[in-house]
């Protein structure tokens, strides 16, 4: 027993002199490290001490510790409206068809990394790069225009081959396909990026030595390609799947009408429109941290899925 101890403190010596060791040895690296590490211990960790408002009857006069303490009552009383499983149903569906088009960047920046013309090559990247730097706001009001059943240019078309005017940003029915492809538009460009840079990293003689095998080139973007290119898909699709329940909720907001409201509710309008427009904070936050609670449970389970699978996940 008394030697096991004395094993164990020696342990313990030790990687304490080893750290010590590397923290004189790289106190640069970690001078740099500062600064974000000083960011997120302001802007995200102290912020969690109003995390306990949801447990809470919130009242600003009395403030955090002194409102009175009710449990889980804001969290029943969410479970049991007659709105939850709409919010739940369209806040799931809306972020599972954006998933679904998740293959999309890398089709692109495997497409993009086959062409041999350079002019074409960078003029494509610049096209489809250029709508990221567009805002929300620009881009919803460009979809107000280009559908608008009377003056939009869809319509123009529409009723150019025979057909009746439709109202797009009116119909339930319409609302998650213009928000998803509309956000595609948006980001595919910019979302390929850093797919590019992996392939980027590729080893050209593997291209060579496949080559000289006979492999065309849709079996070497399947066989090289794809395969070296793999972790940084499965880093994506994990960060991916830990911010499912986070839609994007300035232009669901901006979309948002009564009309197309049976589809287009969700829980990050309805925690706005009652934690800000209602004044209602700890029944909002109550909402806001069962939907955080829901995004790590996807983040852990997914990454943990990837590393039995495939050996590649962010812990």
């Amino acid at each position: 027993m008394e030697l096991q101890q004395e094993k164990k403190s020696l342990n313990k010596k030790s990687r304490t002199y080893a750290i010590k060791k590397s923290l004189l040895r790289n106190w640069q690296l970690y001078v740099f490290l500062l600064p974000a590490l000083t960011y997120f211990f302001i802007f995200h960790y102290i912020p969690m001490y109003g995390v306990q408002i949801a447990f809470k009857d919130y009242f600003a006069n009395l403030g955090i510790s002194g409102s009175p303490w009710v449990g889980f009552e804001h969290f029943d009383r969410f479970f049991n409206s007659y709105y939850f499983w709409r919010l739940l149903k369209n806040t799931i569906i809306l972020n599972a068809y954006g998933l679904l088009l998740f293959p999309l960047p890398i089709i692109f920046a495997l497409s993009l990394n086959e062409l041999r013309a350079g002019a074409f090559k960078k003029w494509s990247q610049t096209l489809t790069y250029a709508p990221h730097f567009i805002s929300v706001v620009v881009v919803v009001g460009m979809l107000v225009a280009f559908l608008d059943p009377v003056t939009g240019l869809v319509n123009h078309a529409i009723r150019g081959l025979g057909f009746e005017s439709i109202s797009f940003l009116t119909s339930p029915d319409w609302f998650r396909h213009i928000y998803v492809w509309s956000g595609q538009w948006q980001t595919l460009g910019w979302s390929t990026i850093i797919y590019l840079a992996a392939l980027a990293g590729v080893n050209p003689e593997l291209h060579e030595a496949a080559k000289v095998d006979g492999a065309t080139r849709l079996q070497r973007v399947l066989r090289i390609n794809l395969p070296s290119i793999m972790p940084t898909i499965i880093i994506l699709f994990i960060l991916n799947m830990g911010n499912f329940m986070q839609i994007g909720f300035e232009k669901v907001l901006l979309m948002q009408n009564t009309l197309n409201s049976e589809t287009s509710d969700i829980i990050q309008t309805f925690v706005y429109e009652t934690g800000l427009l209602e004044g209602r904070y700890s029944f909002a936050a109550a909402i806001g941290l069962f939907e955080s609670a829901i995004n790590i449970v996807l983040l852990i389970t997914v990454n943990q899925i990837a590393r039995k699978v495939s050996e590649n996940s962010l812990w």
